[in-house]
């Protein structure tokens, strides 16, 4: 089954030879690739962006439920707040983890899964230029991870992911397509990765949280020896918030309706 990566490059293709045949070289010739190009653009840069291969940005919006999800983690400094938030709330999360992080946190990893949260794949190193390596490459690091959370877990489903970066570039679609994931963005960004104060990060998430949505939030970082220590108030903050509000925060497949 060709990839939509390759049918709208395939479709930038043809339409630029039919329009340069048709018309020459002019505004509409030029034009109408460029907006191939600009769907393109589109479908790598923007995380919750369909063109590319199909992503999950939100679950029904239709029932009073959200989903917090974490990104890079687990960190032994954060994580363990996080989860004591969580508990205290009686709230389930889904945390995208980082496998390489899952496998020198083995204890930590599996609190997280005995406390009924759920482990998703983050990649195994989140390296930054992991989105452009060749699909080999991106497939032996979500495979890498997949066995780290399988360890933990104890299952051998294959978790939701989530790019690093939110990036879907042409050779991660090309794994993704041989792998057939799951792929999973959001829906409301906290904007935790500024160094913003915890109050600040549950006033973005509180103005405008609705059913439904996927929020994404940091417990880990992606630089080593840096920590997201703003995290756990906010997610505080946040629950307390969802609560006011009657929202029952679940995992991201439990939102989805899947087992």
């Amino acid at each position: 089954m060709i990839s939509r990566a390759r049918a709208l490059l395939f479709a930038y293709t043809i339409a630029t030879a039919g329009a340069v045949s048709a018309f020459g070289v002019s505004a509409l010739s030029v034009g109408l690739p460029a907006v191939f190009l600009a769907l393109f653009a589109d479908g790598v840069a923007r995380p919750g962006s369909k063109v590319l291969y199909p992503t999950v940005t939100h679950g029904p919006r239709d029932r009073r439920r959200v989903a917090l999800s974490f990104d890079d983690g687990p960190d032994p400094e954060v994580t363990p707040a996080v989860l004591d938030i969580l508990a205290r709330f009686g709230a389930r999360a889904t945390f995208f983890s980082v496998g390489r992080l899952l496998e020198a946190q083995p204890e930590l990893a599996r609190r997280v899964v005995a406390e009924g949260h759920e482990l998703g794949n983050h990649s195994w190193r989140h390296s930054n230029w992991e989105p452009f390596s060749s699909p080999r490459a991106q497939i032996a690091e979500m495979e890498r991870c997949e066995r780290a959370i399988a360890a933990i877990a104890g299952s051998g489903a294959v978790p939701l992911y989530r790019a690093p970066f939110g990036v879907k570039s042409p050779p991660f679609v090309v794994a993704a397509n041989a792998k057939r994931l799951t792929v999973v963005a959001w829906s409301l960004h906290s904007r935790d990765t500024r160094g913003a104060r915890p109050a600040q990060i549950a006033g973005r998430v509180l103005r405008s949280v609705r059913p439904g949505d996927i929020v994404l939030m940091h417990d880990g970082h992606d630089r080593p020896g840096e920590h997201r220590t703003a995290c756990a108030d906010a997610v505080r903050q946040v629950l307390e918030g969802l609560r006011e509000r009657k929202l029952e925060c679940v995992t991201v497949s439990e939102l989805l309706g899947r087992s």
